[in-house]
C-alpha cells in the first residue's frame, strides 16, 4: 500500500496535512506513465470503439492524474514554499508534455471519430453525445491533424508556453511578497482603520522589524488607498503596486519579455492551427462568434456607460476642489477622496460598515441562502484534513444527509499565498455503474485575518467576492452530471462560466439577507436598517467609472489578442494607451505597468476572454431578475391580501429551485444559451444590466 497521499484512490478524500514537495514528482510520475498506457490501449485500432471502451478508461486513468496535478497546483498556489515550487515546475513540463501529446494522438482521435460515426451514437445520452463532440472538437483545436515539423512546434510551444505563465505568476506573487514599507512614525498612519493598523504592527513584531510594515497585499493596500490622509504615503504605495513585476519595479521579477514570449507563443498556435490570430482561436470555445461581436460588445457598452463614468469624474474632481482643498488629483488621491465622498453623501465609510459584517456570522448568512434557493445543507465537515490552520472543510449535502460534495474555504492574506479570490476543483462529480463520485472544490480569498482575539471583519466588497465565489462553487457543487467531460469547468462556454457567480453578488444587497450576514464584532447587532439604506443608496456610487474600468481591461485584452502579429511591451502599452482614450476617464501615470501584473490575461486563462465577465454580467442581472419578479408577485398578493404593503425578499425557493435545475444541475451538458433560454424562456436582454448599475435615464 502507498504512503503517497497523491496516490491515494480518488474516492478518497485527499490527507493535505501530510502532502509533502517530495510527493509530487513520484507521483505525477506514476500516474503519467498509467494515463500513456491507458491511452495507448484505448487508442488500439484492434479495440471496439464505444463509449464504454472509449470514454470509461480514459476518464479512470486521467481522473487520478488531474486529482493529484490539482492538488499540487492547489498548494503551489496557497502555500507557495521555494520545496514546493520547485517540485510544482519540475513536474510541471511533463504533465504539459502529456495534455500536448494527447490531443495531438491520431490513434486516440481516430477511435473518437469511430465511435462518433457508430450506430451507437444515436442511442447514447445527449449528454453524452454531447461529450464526444465536445471531445472531437477540442482534438481539432490541440493540433490532431497536424503533422511533421508543425506537429513538433506546436508541441514544444505548448510546453514552453505553460513555462512562461508560471513564471509570470510566480514573478507577480515574489514581487508582492518581496515588497515591504516600514514606518516607525505612527503619524503617518493617520486615518488608516485601527485594525489594519494592528495587523501592520504584527506584520512588524513577526518580522522582528519596529514599528509598523505595509505591504501590497489587498488588506493593507485598499485601506490605505482609501484612508491614510498622508498623500505622500498614498504616493508610495501607489507606485510600488503600479509597477509591481516591472523594469520600474524589482528588475528580478520582470515581466515584460514573458508578455511579449507569451503573445509570440499564441500567435504562432493560432497560426498553426489556421486561425487569424489568438483571438480566433479561443472564441471557438465562447458563445461570441468573432472578436467583431466582442468588440461591437464593449464598444456599445462603453457608449453607454462613459456619459455616467464622465459624470462621475467630475463629481469626483469638484468634490475634491471644494472639500478637500484638492485642485487637481493624482492617481494615488482617487481611492482617497472617492471614500471622503461616499462618506459625505452617504454618511457611511466602509470602516464603519465591515464591523458589522463578522467572517463567522456572513459565513452562517450566506448558508441560509443557499440552503433556502437550493435545497442543500452546509456544515462543519471535521473528517477532512486541510492544508493550514487558515482552511476549513465544509460538507454540501441534501435535506436527507445524502452526501453533496465538499467544499474547503481558504480566507485570509498571507505570505505565500497567491492574491485575488477564485475557484478550483480537485475532482468533478462521476458516476461509474452504481457508485457516485461527488465533488471537491476549492475556495480560496485574501481577506483580514481576525485580530486581537476577535473574529475576521469583512468589507462589504468582501462580502459579494465571498457570494461570488461561492456561485463559482455550486456550479461544480450541485452539478447532475455524470460524465466529467461535461462538467461545469471543463465544458461551459467561458463568456458564461461567470453566470452564477455574478448572479450570487446580487443577494448582498437584499435587506432580508443583509439582516442574516450582520452583526457587529462587538455588540452582535445587526447591521441598522439606516446603514443599510445608505449603503444600498450608494451601490452604483462610480459604477460608470467602474463599469469603463472593465470595459477598458476586455477591449485592451480583445484588440491584443485580435492582432495578426504579436507586439514589443512597447506596442502593449501604446494599445493599452489607445484603449484608454477611447474609453476611459481615468488614465494611470506613464510609468505604471498595469499588464505587467494582469494574471488573468498572462497566467490565469483569460487571454481573449476577459470580456467575459461583461458578457455573463448581462446573463447574471437577466437571470437575477427572475428572482425580482418573483418577489414583486408575493409582495403584491400578500399585500392585496393584508391590505398593507407586502414585504419583498427574492429569497424565492422555487424560482431557486429552477435556476439550480436549468442552469447549475445542467453544468456543460448543453450549450450555455440553451440552459440560459430554460431558466429565462427568451434570450438575454442588457436591460437588467443596466437598471441593476443605476445607468438609465442619461441624456
Amino acid at each position: 500500500m502507498t504512503t503517497n497521499p497523491l496516490l491515494a484512490p480518488v474516492s478518497d478524500l485527499i490527507d493535505y496535512a501530510a502532502v509533502k514537495p517530495e510527493h509530487i514528482g513520484p507521483a505525477i510520475d506514476d500516474l503519467l506513465a498509467a494515463a500513456r498506457t491507458a491511452v495507448d490501449q484505448t487508442a488500439d485500432p484492434a479495440r471496439p470503439a464505444t463509449w464504454d471502451t472509449i470514454s470509461e478508461p480514459l476518464d479512470t486513468a486521467s481522473g487520478r492524474l488531474w486529482r493529484a496535478w490539482s492538488v499540487a497546483g492547489h498548494l503551489n498556489a496557497v502555500v507557495n514554499t521555494p520545496e514546493l515550487r520547485e517540485a510544482f515546475n519540475a513536474a510541471l513540463p511533463k504533465v504539459t508534455a502529456f495534455s500536448t501529446w494527447v490531443g495531438l494522438h491520431e490513434g486516440l482521435y481516430k477511435q473518437y471519430q469511430r465511435v462518433h460515426a457508430s450506430p451507437e451514437f444515436a442511442t447514447l445520452s445527449p449528454v453524452r453525445q454531447r461529450v464526444l463532440e465536445l471531445a472531437l472538437r477540442d482534438f481539432r483545436l490541440s493540433g490532431v491533424e497536424l503533422q511533421g515539423e508543425a506537429r513538433e512546434q506546436y508541441a514544444a510551444n505548448a510546453e514552453r508556453e505553460a513555462e512562461v505563465s508560471q513564471k509570470f505568476s510566480e514573478n507577480v506573487l515574489d514581487a508582492v511578497d518581496a515588497w515591504t514599507y516600514q514606518v516607525t512614525d505612527e503619524a503617518q498612519l493617520d486615518g488608516i482603520p485601527e485594525d489594519v493598523k494592528a495587523a501592520a504592527r504584527k506584520t512588524a513584531q513577526d518580522a522582528k522589524q519596529e514599528g509598523w510594515t505595509l505591504t501590497l497585499k489587498m488588506p493593507c493596500y485598499i485601506p490605505v488607498m482609501q484612508y491614510a490622509k498622508s498623500r505622500a504615503l498614498r504616493e508610495t504605495l501607489y507606485r510600488a503596486y503600479g509597477t509591481v513585476a516591472s523594469e520600474h519595479g524589482d528588475t528580478q521579477f520582470d515581466n515584460s519579455s514573458l508578455i511579449e514570449e507569451l503573445l509570440k507563443l499564441r500567435a504562432e498556435e493560432s497560426t498553426l492551427l489556421g486561425y487569424a490570430n489568438f483571438a480566433a482561436l479561443r472564441l471557438q470555445t465562447r458563445m461570441a462568434r468573432d472578436a467583431d461581436e466582442v468588440t461591437h460588445f464593449l464598444r456599445e457598452l462603453a457608449a453607454r456607460a462613459k456619459p455616467f463614468a464622465e459624470k462621475d469624474l467630475a463629481a469626483l474632481r469638484a468634490f475634491g476642489a471644494e472639500h478637500l482643498g484638492m485642485t487637481s488629483l493624482e492617481p494615488w488621491d482617487n481611492a482617497f477622496v472617492s471614500e471622503r465622498m461616499r462618506e459625505a453623501q452617504y454618511s457611511y465609510s466602509e470602516d464603519e460598515v465591515k464591523q458589522y459584517f463578522t467572517e463567522p456570522r456572513v459565513l452562517s448568512g450566506l448558508y441560509g441562502v443557499i440552503e433556502t434557493l437550493f435545497e442543500v445543507r452546509l456544515k462543519a465537515a471535521p473528517e477532512v484534513a486541510v492544508w493550514h490552520a487558515d482552511a476549513q472543510g465544509v460538507r454540501v449535502e441534501n435535506p436527507d444527509g445524502e452526501l453533496v460534495g465538499y467544499l474547503y474555504l481558504d480566507l485570509y492574506a498571507r505570505s505565500g499565498k497567491q492574491g485575488g479570490a477564485w475557484v478550483d476543483s480537485e475532482r468533478s462529480r462521476r458516476r461509474v455503474g452504481s457508485e457516485l463520485q461527488t465533488p471537491v472544490v476549492y475556495l480560496t480569498c485574501n481577506f483580514s485575518r481576525p485580530s486581537e482575539g476577535k473574529p475576521a471583519v469583512l468589507t462589504h466588497d468582501d462580502v459579494i467576492t465571498l457570494f461570488h465565489e461561492m456561485g463559482h462553487a455550486l456550479h461544480a457543487l450541485l452539478s447532475e452530471v455524470d460524465e466529467p467531460g461535461a462538467s461545469a469547468f471543463s465544458s461551459v462556454e467561458w463568456d458564461a462560466i461567470e453566470l452564477p457567480s455574478q448572479f450570487m453578488e446580487n443577494f448582498c444587497w437584499e435587506w432580508p439577507v443583509v439582516q442574516q450576514l450582520s452583526a457587529h464584532v462587538d455588540t452582535g447587532e445587526p447591521l441598522p436598517r439606516a446603514l443599510f439604506d445608505k449603503l444600498s443608496a450608494a451601490r452604483n456610487f462610480q459604477s460608470g467609472m467602474q463599469t469603463v474600468r472593465q470595459i477598458e481591461f476586455s477591449l485592451f485584452d480583445i484588440l491584443l489578442h485580435a492582432k495578426q502579429t504579436p507586439t514589443d511591451i512597447a506596442g502593449v502599452l501604446e494599445l493599452l494607451g489607445t484603449v484608454r482614450q477611447e474609453v476611459s476617464v481615468l488614465t494611470p501615470p506613464a510609468w505604471h505597468r498595469f499588464p505587467h501584473s494582469f494574471s488573468h490575461l498572462f497566467a490565469g486563462g483569460y487571454g481573449a476572454g476577459y470580456y467575459s465577465y461583461k458578457w455573463a454580467e448581462v446573463l447574471s442581472a437577466d437571470a437575477y431578475a427572475a428572482f425580482e419578479e418573483a418577489a414583486q408577485v408575493t409582495a403584491d398578493a400578500a399585500a392585496r391580501a393584508a391590505a398593507t404593503e407586502g414585504t419583498r425578499s427574492t429569497l424565492d425557493p422555487a424560482t431557486g429551485r429552477r435556476f439550480r435545475q436549468e442552469i447549475l444541475a445542467v453544468g456543460g451538458a448543453r450549450p450555455a444559451a440553451d440552459s440560459f433560454k430554460a431558466f429565462r424562456g427568451r434570450d438575454p436582454s442588457i436591460d437588467a444590466l443596466l437598471r441593476h448599475s443605476g445607468m438609465v435615464g442619461q441624456d
